[in-house]
Order: C-alpha cells, then structure tokens, then sequence
C-alpha cells in the first residue's frame, strides 16, 4: 500500500464517482453458492453494472495503445467485507478466478460472459486466510495482502505490511488452505513501511528462470529512484531494479504466453493528476543486478473509466485472442469503486 495521497485518496480528491450517469441499468446478482465448511467459506452476492464504454468522452474510441476495449463491470455487494481487491488469478479459460482483499480475505469464483463481454460474477466465497496454525493472518496484523501468484495448485500471496510470503496449497481445501511462511532474502524485510511487496509473478517452465518467484516493491528505491525487486529461488535468485517510468508505482503484474512481463502501474498527484498505465518488459532481460525498462503500452486518465487498478491478469481465448483483466481496490471507500475490465492485446 502507498502513501496516503497514491492509495487511500487516490480518487477521493480527484474526480469522485467517475460518471456512475455511462453505466447501463443494472445487471442482477449472479453470486448465490453455498457456505462450506465450518460456515468458513461463505457464499457472497455481488451485482455489476455494465460499463459503456472506457473513453467517458467518446464511447466510439475502443483503442487506447496497444490495448482494445472489450467491456467492464462496476461491481458491488452487500456483504461487508467485500472490496479491496488487490490482485487477480484467473485459470486458462478467463472464467474462474481467485482473488485477494487487502484485509486478509479471499474471494473466489467465476466470470460469466456474453459472448466476448464480461455479465457478471457467479459462485463467489470468501474465506479468511489462515496461517499455519488455523489463525486468521488479519488478527496477526498481518494484512495488506496485495499480491497473488500461482504455479500449479500453490498460491503465493505477499503481504505489504509485514513484507512476508505465505504458501498455500490450494489442492488442500482451496480458500480453506492454510499459509506457510517461505524463506526470503533478508533484503526484503528492509523495506520501507508500505510501500513494500506489492506484485508477484511465477515464472514457470519454458523460461530460462523457470522456478523463479519475481517480487516486485511498490516504491522501494535505489539511489537513482529505480524499484527494487528480487529473483527467489529458481536458477538465478538475486536483487534486480526496475527503471521508474514517469512517476508511477508498481501494483501488480502479469506474466504473457509469449514470455513478456505486464507491469500494472499508477499514480496520484496535484500536478499530473490521476493515471494508470501498463508497461511491457521481456522477461529475458530480468537478471538479477540488472535494471530493466520497456516501453509504455497503455496508459488512462480520468477522462476514462479507471480507479484504483491493482490487480491484472491475462489468458488467451479460443479465438488466440490475449485478454488483460484489470480489477480496482476501492479501499473500502464510498468514493471509489471496484471495477473490472478487460482488453484485447493488439500485438505489433
């Protein structure tokens, strides 16, 4: 989590609501499920709003750099403790999905689709992460659970506030499974206060650093004003640095079929104002020592459908399509909202 002005105020001294007038009627609640066992996992109503369109000014404008509108979602619940959604996870067929809240909670399920277009949310739960022991990592203040990866059945979540990494085994019980902490290089524990873990991508077979984790720092700077980030495990563990790009920080990231690294960032300030934007960097360059950069390939104002945009994914459809998910934190805050939208990836 960042500063205050980049994360907890990021819409809320901006422009709030962003034109909630675009939005088509509503959509009903998809979500209905069953509670699990123990009453640990339970079932949670989510209701989504269509989006128009991305561009608030010109809804015939689709392209926006290298990404193609497809559609979005404004999504809401009664259930409490819904929202904060950090990051995203989503198996091969874009359709069932895991997420984290920054408050310690899964949140698991499907997307459901009309043809290429995003209609809702099914089968939702939620569950408390636990640790080792059955506690929940909350109580533990353990929480600003921002970062997600998965290799297989194993979810790997970071936690920003104690710059920790659990371990859960999802063959285990799913949301049910409980965490265990992994081996870190001690530089991680140096980072500064919030503004620590705060993406993770798996890097899995077919890569040079395959059976590497790749932990990437909100805004932990070097003396030049690059992010840290750190190789764990694999054949090449290490410290490498990532080249800051326009004043924005790191909130996720996503690992492509074709071998490049997404990088999710945005920012907030009374100069330049609100703004999101996607980076690319091929994962071949990631060495350890090394600073990396690739160029912008997507970028928002708030003259377009964004918010507090922390988690992305991606999958490739039947069509051969790739398909980039961004979901928003609304920090639990009245003002700013959970959205999810998708893109087509317009290859060069």
């Amino acid at each position: 989590m960042a500063a205050p002005l980049s994360r907890r105020a990021f819409l809320k001294r901006a422009a709030g609501g962003l034109a909630l007038a675009s939005l088509s009627p509503p959509i009903s609640a998809f979500a209905q499920g069953v509670a699990t066992t123990a009453g640990e996992a339970v079932a949670v109503e989510v209701n989504a709003r269509a989006l128009s369109s991305f561009d608030l000014r010109d809804p015939s404008h689709v392209r926006f750099g290298s990404f193609q509108f497809r559609s979005g979602l404004m999504l809401t619940s009664p259930f409490r403790k819904f929202g904060g959604l950090s990051s995203l996870h989503l198996d091969a067929a874009g359709e069932n999905f895991v997420m984290a809240s920054d408050k310690g909670d899964w949140f698991t399920g499907r997307f459901v689709y009309d043809g290429p277009a995003l209609r809702g949310l099914a089968d939702v739960k939620s569950a408390p992460m636990r640790d080792r022991s059955g506690n929940r990592i909350a109580a533990k203040g353990w929480f600003d659970t921002e970062s997600l990866t998965f290799n297989g059945s194993i979810a790997y979540v970071g936690i920003e506030r104690v710059n920790k990494i659990l371990r859960f085994d999802f063959a285990k019980g799913g949301a049910l499974a409980r965490g265990e902490e992994i081996v870190l290089p001690a530089e991680i524990a140096k980072l500064p206060y919030n503004l620590g873990l705060e993406a993770l991508v798996y890097i899995g077979s077919g890569h040079p650093l395959a059976g590497t984790l790749l932990a990437i720092s909100e805004q932990a700077l070097d003396t030049q004003g690059d992010i840290f980030a750190f190789l764990i495990d694999g054949p090449s563990p290490g410290m490498l640095r990532i080249k800051r790009s326009n004043g924005f920080d790191i909130s996720d990231a996503t690992l492509l079929k074709t071998g490049d690294l997404l990088l999710l960032e945005r920012k907030f300030s009374f100069v330049s104002g609100v703004g999101i934007q996607v980076r690319r960097i091929p994962v071949s360059e990631v060495a350890p020592g090394r600073v990396v950069d690739g160029p912008v390939i997507f970028s928002a104002d708030l003259g377009y459908e964004i918010d507090n945009f922390e988690g992305i994914a991606s999958h490739t459809t039947a069509a051969g399509d790739t398909v980039i998910t961004l979901i928003s934190d609304d920090n639990f805050n009245l003002v700013q909202r959970t959205l999810a939208l998708q893109f087509t990836l317009v290859e060069p």
